[in-house]
């Protein structure tokens, strides 16, 4: 089989499993297509591309949440935005707006940095943010505070920032957010609910940036792309419901730091090599 075409299966496979997981899926692809010879600028672009397929596992995942969403819409008043039905379509718009003014400026910026980067480099500083995700992870965990049971307007103004800055390799996007709403008093359950629904437009504007800004598939053929993003999907909608059962069970803070502190010291090494 090509090579091409078995390393868009592994990271199709990847983006799957750890799109789910409060660990940096972008990070973590991002190291291992390092490892295996992409810039960091295209093992970034590619990481952020795959974020289509698992975009499109969530959108099915949760189509009958996503349907009732919608259905809120044609009675939606400003006055009424954050009341029982109205709060998850309200925070999903807000949030998403956050989302956007953060994440375009730190994509432009990220870009920049990326290019005075060697590859060394990269994997050392995505190492250190993946430790800095699992402290957040470990610090909201032992500080949840209230009790709250819908989000409100504040909720997705923060929650849709922090979602911005998750564009930064190594820093966990279903980590960062969830454990933003842990601390503002959400449960686990509903966290991490409301961090899933909230990734399916950030992953598909995602993706599309980075297409963009490639000119085209991150050096990528399109059978290649092809087989990415069905890998993505599949596995990303097999492995969704699995994965949330265990996600309440495991600290997976200790996961991002354990596997961030292995990237620096790999990235240290590659620096000194």
């Amino acid at each position: 089989m090509d090579r091409d075409l078995i390393v868009a299966f592994v990271a199709g496979l990847l983006q799957g499993i750890f799109e789910w997981l409060p660990i940096s899926s972008e990070g973590n692809l991002a190291i291992a297509l390092t490892a295996i010879g992409s810039s960091p600028e295209a093992a970034v672009a590619y990481a952020l591309f795959l974020h289509l397929g698992t975009a499109l596992s969530a959108t099915v995942y949760y189509r009958t949440e996503l349907l009732s969403v919608l259905r809120v819409i044609p009675s939606w008043r400003l006055e009424e935005a954050f009341d029982a039905e109205s709060s998850t379509l309200s925070f999903l718009v807000i949030a998403t707006i956050a989302t956007g003014m953060i994440g375009v400026p730190a994509y432009l910026i990220l870009g920049h940095l990326i290019s005075e980067l060697t590859g060394g480099a990269f994997v050392a500083v995505i190492g250190l943010l993946l430790v800095g995700t699992g402290l957040l992870q470990r610090f909201a965990g032992s500080l949840q505070l209230g009790n709250r049971s819908r989000p409100d307007f504040i909720d997705a103004v923060i929650v849709g920032a922090l979602q911005g800055l998750a564009i930064l390799p190594g820093v966990s996007r279903s980590g960062t957010t969830a454990s933003a709403l842990l601390l503002r008093g959400h449960d686990g359950p509903a966290s991490f609910r409301l961090s899933f629904l909230l990734s399916i437009p950030a992953a598909i504007g995602g993706g599309v940036v980075a297409v963009l800004d490639s000119g085209g598939l991150p050096e990528l053929s399109l059978q290649a792309a092809l087989v990415a993003l069905a890998t993505a999907t599949v596995v990303g909608y097999v492995t969704i419901d699995a994965l949330m059962r265990l996600v309440r069970r495991v600290p997976f803070w200790g996961v991002c730091v354990g596997l961030g502190s292995l990237a620096i010291i790999g990235g240290i090494g590659l620096l000194v090599v």
